[in-house]
């Protein structure tokens, strides 16, 4: 099933995550993708807060690659974006995939070992402000 929404500002992607935390559990795997800029890490931003992890420590992880932020369950941010194939290889993705925690992956297209039963998200900009957000669940 694929859920589609229109936001219009930071605040409203952050909210669509928020709404997409309410029904993760731990073991969830929610990937991301979308351009630079399309809201990736704002919408992340909205699922730790509806993890109860503070928001505003939610930071794009590209240099460090993984963070993590600790609320009802661990959330696990992840930033594939300046890694080669073989780099992400090496990560050792699916041992956290198969953690405790709760995944979120920006720039997962760069993942080839990417389980099948995860949650995508998909961010468009459609103009400086305005996004489309899809997000399926992955069990259809």
């Amino acid at each position: 099933m694929t859920e589609e929404i229109r936001t219009s500002s930071e605040d409203e992607t952050a909210a669509a995550g928020e709404r997409l935390a309410a029904s993760l559990n731990p073991g969830d795997v929610v990937l991301l993708y979308g351009d630079l800029g399309a809201g990736k890490t704002a919408f992340v931003r909205g699922l730790a807060r509806g993890l109860g992890a503070p928001p505003e420590d939610v930071s794009s992880p590209t240099f460090t690659i993984v963070q993590e932020y600790h609320g009802r369950a661990t959330l696990y941010h992840v930033d594939l974006y300046r890694l080669e194939p073989a780099e992400v290889d090496d990560l050792g993705l699916d041992e956290l995939v198969c953690g405790d925690g709760i995944v979120a992956i920006e720039w997962a297209e760069r993942w080839r070992g990417r389980p099948d039963d995860v949650i995508e998200v998909a961010l468009e900009s459609i103009d400086d402000e305005q996004r489309l957000i899809r997000i399926s669940d992955g069990k259809a």
